[in-house]
């Protein structure tokens, strides 16, 4: 269950509406003995650490026992006001342990006597817009007991009610992309020399997107690195990201949680062996057969997610689509209905492999597997959040098979690939007739010049694996 989806069954509990009335009061004051977490051993409590007890709090309602690794690393040192470079991949905790130093900050330091609007005490920088939504809404909900203004900047929505949001209060934390926060710079309507707090979330991101020239005049308008305290965190710590690090950080306690390719042991890895043209007749018997209700599908291409995202429709599945093509207005509301379960499937390309925060995700399906092995790790990270278990489910047929030697090497280990229960080949019936959108035969995903398969008489995929 995600932070926001606690916050509303709390609400919407006993005497709901008695609670929406008086907001976040409770009857009588909450101290930390109502939250009481045994020590364990190898774990470190929140308990156990200089946290302000309105933060407190928050974890007590979210039920927050013991710090993940990344927590357990980083919160002694900023909380302390240290400057952090950690390496840590999303789903690892990194973003609770950088909004609970921010909010434990606000609260035991004074606010400067003469604020103005647009002027934050917090910065946090990150690559995508969907990664930075996600952000604010964790913000708001770590937040709710702390009197803490959050205002997210990006892209692809209104200029104006943004400008708005900063110009009408005073400020505490902005959760932006650099373009856009640039964009306010220039215009004047953001002023970033109160930061007291930055955060630079996949720095390495936004150095393969080539932000890092935006990222540091950004870095520059801020109060000098010895006057603020930085967190930078990256999925690798690339030369280049280290560089980054010793320029914007003040010595820094260095965290090294675990590389991607580690982070795949809670996942039940699966392969199965098919053909192009029985892709969909398994996925949609697997998702319908075992009633999975949150499942995330990866594509290779805009238009075979576009015309797998309409066939599932078809067939009665709720299914929603994430793609470039998408506009920024409708990826929020797809996510959305993804989270709150309206939507059972989200079909994706790469644009959602990383900075996607969505809890409770069953099984990710590489309907294609990926031509490069690192984004089969950051696909199917997003299951299997944070130490928890998850299942990817990735189909092989024969131009998808040469990936996995690939793949194998770079996570070091074997995987193995069996053939499809023969209930889940299963021929459908035909589904409603879809708009036309390119090759329906095989999904539109072969290469010209290769021959189709013809059916499951004539596999054509890579050989059983022992």
């Amino acid at each position: 269950m995600s932070i926001v989806q606690k916050i509303l069954h709390w609400f919407r509990g006993p005497r709901g509406e008695e609670r929406r009335q008086e907001g976040v009061r409770e009857e009588g004051p909450w101290n930390i003995s109502r939250f009481r977490v045994a020590p364990a051993e190898g774990k470190t409590r929140f308990h156990d650490l200089p946290i302000s007890a309105e933060v407190m709090h928050a974890i007590a309602d979210f039920d927050f026992r013991y710090c993940t690794p990344v927590q357990a690393a980083v919160l002694p040192h900023s909380l302390g006001g240290r400057d952090v470079a950690g390496q840590a991949q999303t789903g690892t905790g990194k973003t609770a342990a950088f909004l609970i130093t921010i909010l434990t900050h606000l609260l035991k330091a004074p606010p400067p006597a003469r604020r103005r609007p647009a002027s934050p005490r917090a910065l946090v920088l990150a690559p995508t817009r969907e990664l930075v939504l996600q952000i604010e809404k964790d913000a708001l909900a770590f937040s709710r007991y702390v009197p803490c203004n959050v205002v997210a900047v990006f892209g692809g929505m209104e200029f104006d009610k943004q400008k708005k949001l900063l110009a009408d209060r005073q400020v505490d934390m902005v959760v932006a992309t650099p373009g856009r926060l640039l964009d306010f710079q220039r215009r004047k309507y953001l002023n970033l020399g109160m930061v007291e707090i930055l955060i630079l979330d996949e720095a390495d991101r936004m150095l393969d997107m080539g932000f890092i020239p935006d990222v540091r005049r950004i870095v520059e308008s801020t109060p000098p690195k010895a006057r603020r305290q930085t967190m930078l965190f990256s999925a690798t710590l690339t030369p280049d990201v280290r560089r980054l690090a010793a320029s914007w950080t003040k010595d820094a306690t260095m965290v090294e949680i675990m590389p991607d390719h580690i982070a795949v042991d809670t996942i039940d890895q699966q392969i199965f062996i098919t053909t192009t043209a029985e892709k969909f007749t398994l996925l949609y018997n697997m998702i319908v057969k075992q009633n999975l209700n949150r499942v995330l599908v990866f594509a290779n291409r805009r238009d075979v997610s576009q015309r797998l995202a309409d066939r599932l429709q078809s067939y009665g599945l709720p299914a929603g689509l994430l793609s470039g093509d998408v506009d920024q207005v409708k990826r929020i509301k797809t996510l959305e209905a993804f989270r709150e379960g309206r939507h059972r499937v989200l079909v994706a390309t790469d644009v959602a492999a990383r900075g996607l925060h969505i809890e409770a995700i069953s099984h990710v399906v590489n309907y294609n597997l990926p031509l490069n092995p690192e984004d089969y790790v950051h696909r199917i990270g997003r299951t299997g959040r944070a130490g928890a278990s998850g299942i990817s489910v990735s189909f092989a047929c024969e131009e998808d098979a040469p990936q996995i030697p690939l793949i194998e090497q770079f996570i070091g280990r074997t995987l193995t690939a069996v053939y499809p229960d023969d209930a889940w080949l299963v021929a459908l019936p035909e589904g409603k007739a879809l708009p036309h959108r390119g090759p329906r035969s095989g999904e539109g995903e072969h290469r010209r010049g290769r021959p189709r398969p013809r059916g499951r008489g004539d596999r054509r995929g890579p050989p059983r694996r022992k």
